[in-house]
């Protein structure tokens, strides 16, 4: 599982993956040429697929067949210096208005920890400190 901040200036991401009992470290976060930095949530490969769908254009009627299915889903965040915005279950992008925000199953933490004032960082690093299912470092990108 993941847990993404995203404090209006920064984005940061977990690297923890999960197989069974065994923890791994991974990258769910990286920078495109056209400076947008995209992060995801939920099962690894697909979040790897939908990132490159992003990458490669967005095309509607590219959209990965495993988005379709109703429980093994995976959630891209897109952040750029025009603020943030998702895609899920559909090839339609969601803007976020709030000014922080956070996904993922540390996300409860996280978004405490942005309410109360910390970075995009610290909100991940807290997660880490009370999830199980988040952890193994943070990589973090300036918007």
């Amino acid at each position: 599982m993941s847990v993404v901040a995203w404090d209006g200036k920064a984005v940061a991401a977990d690297k923890q993956a999960t197989c069974s009992s065994m923890r791994f470290t991974v990258t769910k976060l990286r920078r495109l040429g056209t400076g947008e930095v995209l992060a995801w949530t939920g099962d690894l490969d697909s979040g790897v697929l939908l990132a490159q769908w992003f990458e490669d254009g967005a095309d509607p009627a590219k959209w990965p067949k495993c988005q379709e299915d109703k429980d093994q889903w995976v959630r891209l965040l897109v952040f750029s210096s025009a603020g943030a915005r998702f895609y899920e279950r559909q090839p339609v992008a969601v803007a976020i208005e709030d000014r922080f925000m956070a996904w993922g199953s540390g996300r409860d933490y996280a978004v405490g920890a942005l309410a109360c004032g910390k970075t995009a960082r610290e909100a991940v690093e807290i997660a880490a400190r009370f999830s199980t299912e988040c952890g193994m470092g943070v990589d973090e990108e300036v918007v």
